[in-house]
């Protein structure tokens, strides 16, 4: 894994290195561009292939969607309505300690977003009323990955929060493998409150949840992680419907002093490069003796993992170790990444704190670690990444919530408003707003 010292290379190398790519700008790896090849009969980009699908969806429905699940995931599907019988199953067929551990972390995510929910107001102005009304959206769309790994954290982390702001339908689209989803996957919508499961997953189940289908109805917003062909998808049909962020691959940033334990930063390290071989895994230290230990640890730790392949694929890649000139430059550093997670493995992290501005999540001391945040505490995981947390934030009640505004005037308020309405319109130039106006001066 790369060390690299600030002092020695500068700081623009180190914002270099820190900076992510787009996601139009990812590369597709050689394994999958050849399956792409031959299922589309060219060597296409990632944005290409995604609108392909999307349009396709879009203009066939149904029918099209069955033929890319078999294209893309070789998988044959009569009927992608997940029965609701089996989804009352499914907690059959969960070890009931697991069952146990879902309904406490649920408990615990409802609790924490319950905090959030917002009022409608209303102002007076004289004898007029100004206001602000809240209003949940009608119908969401969750999406839930299912390709390497099986995610009913994700469930819980998108569906509570909606289900807490007082969306009506909640629908929820994950891919099947070998013809089935995962049963703690069920679970967890049984537990979190879904009402229709779709058995689809990848750009088309986006598309089909943007624009509807015969059977998938088409849905005001759609939230959840997914790879990048699912990220481009929502990005393609950003407008038609609302998303709640562009999410790529996980990161994590870790902020690191000379007493930090590099036992626990290196494992915290691992627990984000075992999802995806595009993870960010990333400690910016002020110790160099630290930052030899930490890479000793991955290194350790590693070969003990079963997802190994993947997690040492992303520490090859974007694994990285920066060495700074003290925790005033490693905040600084860790502002201009602008992680997902950012965890502050330091003696006086609540003394640190007001120095970070961009970050998805903050773990703050080692009793805190990422996967804490990802399960159970109840702070949403559905986090901006890729250094979008500079103006992103984290999915939360409010990502399901809509605000109209209510104007109430009398007579009399609005006569003593209109000669500067109407010097406002006539000065854009629009005499039909002036009009309006004048009319009821009469």
């Amino acid at each position: 894994m790369k060390i690299i010292d600030s002092s020695k290379v500068g700081r623009g190398e180190v914002e270099r290195l820190l900076t992510k790519k787009s996601f139009d700008e990812v590369e597709l790896s050689p394994k999958i561009r050849e399956a792409n090849k031959k299922i589309f009969g060219e060597d296409l980009s990632a944005v290409e292939i995604v609108r392909k699908i999307v349009s396709d969806v879009r203009k066939r429905g149904d029918e099209t969607l069955i033929e890319w699940t078999k294209k893309i995931d070789n998988a044959e599907l009569k009927n992608f309505v997940v029965d609701a019988e089996k989804i009352s199953d499914a907690e059959n067929l969960v070890a009931p300690e697991v069952f146990a551990s879902l309904k406490r972390a649920a408990e615990n995510i409802k609790n924490f977003h319950a905090e959030q929910l917002p009022k409608s107001w209303i102002t007076y102005r004289g004898e007029s009323i100004l206001g602000q009304s809240v209003v949940a959206l009608d119908r969401v769309g969750v999406y839930v990955p299912g390709g390497t790994a099986a995610y009913p954290s994700s469930v819980l982390m998108n569906v509570i929060p909606a289900k807490v702001a007082g969306v009506r339908e909640i629908f929820m689209c994950t891919p099947a493998r070998d013809g089935k989803i995962n049963p703690t996957v069920l679970a967890a919508a049984k537990i979190a409150g879904v009402d229709k499961i779709f058995c689809i997953g990848g750009a088309q189940a986006v598309a089909a949840l943007a624009f509807g289908t015969e059977t998938i109805p088409r849905v005001n917003k759609i939230v959840g992680p997914g790879n990048i062909f699912v990220t481009l998808a929502k990005k393609e049909v950003y407008g038609h419907c609302d998303i709640d962020m562009l999410a790529g691959p996980s990161e994590i940033l870790i902020v690191a002093d000379e007493n930090a334990n590099p036992v626990y930063a290196a494992a915290d390290m691992l627990s984000q490069a075992e999802h995806d071989p595009l993870a960010c895994s990333i400690v910016i230290t002020t110790s160099a003796q630290l930052a030899e230990k930490i890479s000793a640890q991955v290194d350790e730790q590693l070969a003990k993992l079963p997802r190994k392949e993947i997690a040492q694929t992303s520490i090859e890649r974007n694994g990285l170790i920066v060495v700074a000139k003290n925790l005033d430059e490693a905040a600084d550093f860790a502002n201009f990444s602008a992680p997902e997670h950012l965890e502050l493995l330091v003696d006086a992290p609540f003394e640190l704190l007001p120095k970070i501005r961009h970050a998805g999540a903050i773990f703050l001391g080692e009793n805190s670690p990422e996967p804490l945040g990802d399960y159970f505490a109840g702070p949403n995981h559905v986090l901006p990444t890729g250094g979008t947390a500079k103006f992103y934030s984290v999915l939360n009640v409010e990502t399901f919530l809509r605000r109209t505004s209510l104007i109430s005037y009398t007579r009399k308020d609005l006569l003593a408003a209109a000669d500067d309405i109407i010097k406002l319109a006539q000065s854009e130039g629009l005499d039909a707003h002036a009009a309006a106006i004048k009319i009821r001066q009469a």
